[in-house]
């Protein structure tokens, strides 16, 4: 669900067409998702409450701003596609963060994954796929720093409940980003604040989604799943947006798709295979 809710993210993204800088739209976004928990922390108060530092929140949200503005960036400038198969380097980021910061073993089938992903990469950002633009440059930045995000998600969860990872999140992300905002700031249209305003609840939603699933598996079980997005997106690219996806772009998403289902299945227990 959180995968799906992400693909009509990117769509909002592109309908804005780069009309609206990145900063502002990440602005809105926290925004009106913190409006959305907001009833919540008036009816839990203790939902503020954590076990770990007000820093290492303030660092999450601070990657996860970046994290989002990087995006951003990529969909106004690239084919929805493009930058979404890039950014789907970031499960592979997650395989290999996870072997050196939380211990996840690093077989065989996760290295052969490895090497599958970052080829399909390749295909993808080489002379019959986009290219290295600036788009894609965005798109693989963003990836990184999702990457480090998840890590710290899983980390965190083990100590905080998904509602006071995702409050805290949101709340510490909104005077970051009305920092970021102000330095560019020119007012949305009512058109434009619609979309901005359905983007925050439907961030803030799977932000929920994807908070949990991070409780429930090891991280490189659980992102890989996100793969899920790219026919999504194709899909609405093609039918809201008529762009169609390049053949090299089908070919290095197959293969990081591939490279997810290998490192998932790398990550899995005798006992959860039997399952």
């Amino acid at each position: 669900m959180g995968a799906c809710l992400a693909a009509v993210d990117a769509a909002i993204v592109r309908a804005i067409d780069g009309d609206v800088h990145p900063f502002v739209i990440a602005f809105f976004r926290a925004s009106f998702g913190a409006l959305v928990v907001l009833p919540l922390v008036i009816l839990r108060p203790a939902v503020l409450q954590s076990v770990f530092t007000l820093r290492q929140h303030m660092l999450r949200a601070g990657l996860k701003l970046a994290a989002l503005v990087a995006f951003f960036a990529a969909f106004a400038q690239g084919p929805l596609t493009d930058v979404t198969a890039i950014a789907f380097t970031s499960p592979l980021f997650v395989v290999v963060g996870a072997a050196l910061m939380l211990g996840e073993r690093l077989g065989l089938l996760k290295l052969i994954a490895l090497g599958l992903g970052f080829v399909g990469a390749l295909v993808i950002l080489g002379p019959q796929g986009a290219g290295l633009t600036w788009g894609m440059g965005f798109a693989l930045s963003g990836a990184v720093m999702q990457a480090v995000i998840q890590l710290m998600l899983k980390s965190m969860s083990s100590g905080d409940s998904t509602a006071t990872l995702v409050v805290l999140n949101l709340l510490l992300t909104v005077p970051m980003a009305a920092v970021l905002a102000a330095t560019v700031w020119v007012p949305p249209t009512l058109p434009q604040l619609g979309l901005l305003a359905l983007q925050g609840v439907l961030g803030a939603a799977c932000m929920v989604m994807m908070t949990h699933a991070f409780r429930l598996a090891d991280a490189s079980v659980v992102a890989p799943i996100d793969f899920l997005r790219l026919p999504l997106i194709a899909l609405l690219g093609w039918l809201v947006f008529s762009e169609t996806a390049r053949p090299a772009t089908w070919v290095g998403g197959g293969l990081i798709s591939v490279a997810a289902m290998i490192a998932s299945r790398g990550g899995r227990t005798p006992a959860q295979r039997a399952d």
